[in-house]
């Protein structure tokens, strides 16, 4: 579906989305574009499947639609504002048998993408746990979706592993960074800009995810072989 967000009135962006998590997906794409820095920004949302929108108000009235947005590689290409994110500050470390442990949970998981194979699935975990789980069309939206379900459960993400099916984009490492994630796993690779950002950020980057394999392309030190 086109999924329409307004913001204080103003037409902020259209998402081309599937139609679960709506209410997560508005509150991770505000907060992952810096519009928003907690719930408490929130004044009230309306999000109405059958019209396909959503409408915020802030409790700031000063709110304006950003001048500067990036077409990004998301399904429909979609839009991202320039925002700003720190280094990742994480001790975690994780064996390599956790991470097949974890990757395989992550698939079991999966609905939509067994069925269709048409969506991609993100989910946040820590070593024995999945916490949140999404699936979308647009890789992207399943990250927001998660941040959204986070904030709105009030849980922590802070040394969590972010786990994707899909190919990992310069923009997921840096909603990655926003959520403070240190290890990203994904089922497939990452591109020659992802790998040096994620070395500039200390994230490491983990690919190809599969069966008893995968490889490690940045920020090897937070893995272990036992």
């Amino acid at each position: 579906m086109d999924f329409t967000l307004y913001v204080n009135g103003q037409e902020l962006v259209t998402i081309l989305c599937t139609p679960t998590k709506l209410n997560c997906l508005v509150i991770g794409y505000l907060y992952s574009q810096g519009i928003i820095s907690s719930l408490k920004d929130i004044a009230s949302m309306r999000v109405c499947e059958d019209e396909s929108l959503a409408d915020v108000r802030l409790t700031s009235e000063d709110f304006k639609i950003p001048s500067h947005r990036t077409l990004t590689s998301g399904c429909g290409g979609g839009q991202s504002f320039q925002i700003q994110v720190s280094k990742v500050d994480s001790r975690l470390i994780i064996s390599a048998k956790d991470i097949i442990s974890i990757m395989n949970m992550f698939l079991a998981h999966m609905e939509l993408y067994r069925i269709s194979g048409g969506v991609h699935a993100s989910a946040l975990a820590d070593i024995k746990t999945i916490h949140a789980m999404a699936e979308d069309i647009g890789r992207h939206n399943t990250l927001d979706k998660i941040q959204g379900e986070y904030l709105l459960r009030g849980l922590s993400v802070n040394d969590g592993l972010l786990l994707s099916t899909g190919r990992i984009t310069s923009e997921m490492l840096i909603k990655a960074a926003k959520m403070q994630v240190p290890i990203v796993i994904s089922r497939t690779a990452p591109t020659d800009k992802v790998v040096a950002l994620a070395k500039e950020l200390e994230i490491t980057i983990i690919g190809y995810a599969r069966g008893e394999r995968f490889l490690v392309y940045t920020h090897p030190e937070r893995i272990t072989r036992n």
